[in-house]
């Protein structure tokens, strides 16, 4: 088997975006008459797209547009940029990319604003294509969806060439939704145990352990 394609995750994977996403949920649930929800709460829920975790948080899906509208409207100039990169990650990516693994994003969240973190962080030239969520009202929800949209992208098929790297059960899920491997990050928002539970073939440790896993496992 020989790896030549590696989809990664954002949140979670190759930045913490907690400060920012809670924040911006925080403001957006108290604008709109509801508990904020508490950072201990938002940490479970990074990851899957809102109308996903939103019903976990008490918002229900009449609500859900103009929550989701109150929390752009903060995320959007502020929260994305309250976010740090994980210890390793830029020397993970120039590893990657000197085995001769493509290297693209694939993200549940909406591409706008995935792609202005990635220039943000000087992550953008790693990746041959960034592709993220449509958006609310758009039909590229999931991340199996992100996923379809990304190989189309790419122009490959699905197979043991491909493999997923991400921090939630969501991208195992997503990942085994279009016929490829995920291997698991245990630094994100996801535990060793949910990660393997959703079928990962591996779950690194440290970004260091990557490249080796991705060869490997």
């Amino acid at each position: 088997m020989t790896r030549t394609h590696v989809l990664i995750d954002l949140d979670g994977t190759l930045s913490d975006s907690h400060a920012g996403i809670a924040r911006s949920l925080q403001y957006a649930f108290a604008e709109c008459g509801f508990e904020p929800p508490t950072d201990h709460a938002v940490r479970d829920v990074i990851g899957p797209p809102f109308e996903v975790s939103f019903p976990k948080l008490g918002v229900g899906p009449d609500d859900f547009d103009r929550v989701v509208d109150k929390y752009r409207e903060r995320y959007n100039d502020i929260g994305l940029f309250e976010n740090t990169v994980y210890d390793g990650i830029p020397e993970m990516l120039e590893t990657l990319r000197a085995d001769g693994l493509t290297l693209a994003l694939a993200t549940a969240k909406p591409e706008e604003p995935a792609r202005r973190i990635t220039a943000h962080f000087g992550f953008s030239h790693h990746f041959a294509f960034e592709a993220g969520a449509s958006g609310k009202r758009g039909n590229r929800r999931t991340k199996a969806d992100v996923i379809t949209y990304a190989l189309a992208a790419l122009s490959i098929s699905a197979g043991d060439h491909v493999v997923m790297l991400g921090d939630r059960n969501h991208d195992v899920e997503g990942a085994i939704a279009n016929g490829i491997d995920c291997i698991g990050v245990s630094w994100g928002f996801g535990s060793h145990k949910e990660l393997a539970g959703a079928g990962a073939i591996a779950v690194a440790n440290r970004p260091a352990d990557v490249a080796g896993l991705i060869a490997h496992a």
